[in-house]
């Protein structure tokens, strides 16, 4: 069977990674559309993997939560009349983060709706990730409420930090846009145990919603660029992660977030990751001889 070697792999996860379409990498590397979206698969599969088996016992500080808006096929509120109106794996889709404020290592994350049920899978995956006891710091939205006490209990220190909103948008222009009304303001709320005021903050949380934004076509406002299918967002999201906390070189940092971390002792290239889609690969098709 054909397939592409490692530098062009290499290239297509690469321009994934840094905000190019499925379309344009198949006009850029010269391959066919369905060699990037099988690859794609297959990244994202071999990364949610590697991170799930190796971004563990991670010590950490000050963890701030977020999550990003995004839609596969069609917004929520239009999804009723379209044509897969009954689809379930169609509409609004949340992609719920946790970041350690030092080393900007994207720790748990997960794609899903917007409610208790995956905020409290946020809460049990990132628990189960860390070694010790940490400041938390989360937006208002209140289903983290229930789901860090349901994870942590009161072994941390965990703070809100509220935004407050003027008058929405009055030209109907506006509104139709993407316009949030203006933030005017904060509060925070000290939750559990005794954070540290001078760290409730969700900055960093936010900048790296921005990095998703601008790094992920899919995620990119008021263009048709968007997922088609959940399971390509998902994979896009998982490799996504891996590149950006194995791969990509912090400005800030001058090294990877899983460098500063101290759960990756040396530079990642997109070439590693190839390796260990060729190496999940070689074993299916080992299996497959075998059976």
């Amino acid at each position: 069977m054909n397939k592409l070697p490692l530098t062009k792999r290499a290239q297509v996860l690469t321009l994934l990674c840094e905000g190019s379409s499925m379309r344009s990498i198949e006009r850029i590397v010269g391959c066919s559309i369905n060699t990037v979206d099988k690859l794609l698969r297959d990244a994202g599969e071999v990364a949610l993997a590697y991170h799930d088996e190796h971004v563990r016992g991670v010590k950490a500080q000050r963890i701030q939560c977020d999550e990003i808006w995004s839609f596969v096929a069609v917004k929520q509120k239009n999804r009723a009349k379209s044509k897969r109106a009954t689809d379930s794996t169609v509409g609004d889709a949340w992609t719920w983060c946790a970041i350690e404020a030092q080393s900007k290592l994207l720790i748990s994350y997960l794609v899903g709706g917007r409610d208790a049920e995956f905020a409290l899978m946020l809460m049990d995956d990132l628990r189960g990730r860390l070694v010790n006891r940490v400041q938390l710091t989360t937006d208002g939205h209140k289903a983290y409420l229930q789901a860090v006490e349901e994870a942590f209990g009161a072994d941390i220190d965990y703070s809100m930090l509220i935004k407050l909103y003027g008058e929405p948008p009055s030209s109907p222009e506006a509104a139709r846009r993407y316009s949030p009304s203006e933030c005017v303001g904060t509060r925070t709320e000290t939750i559990t145990g005794n954070p540290d005021p001078k760290h409730i903050s969700t900055s960093y949380a936010e900048r790296a919603n921005l990095t998703m934004r601008m790094a992920m076509r899919r995620f990119t406002r008021l263009t048709n660029a968007f997922s088609r299918k959940l399971d390509n967002h998902a994979h896009m999201v998982a490799l996504y992660t891996l590149w950006y906390n194995f791969v990509r070189i912090h400005k800030t940092l001058r090294t990877t977030p899983a460098m500063a971390a101290g759960i990756e002792s040396r530079l990642w290239s997109m070439g590693d990751v190839v390796k260990l889609v060729e190496r999940r690969e070689d074993l299916r098709s080992g299996a497959l001889l075998v059976g």
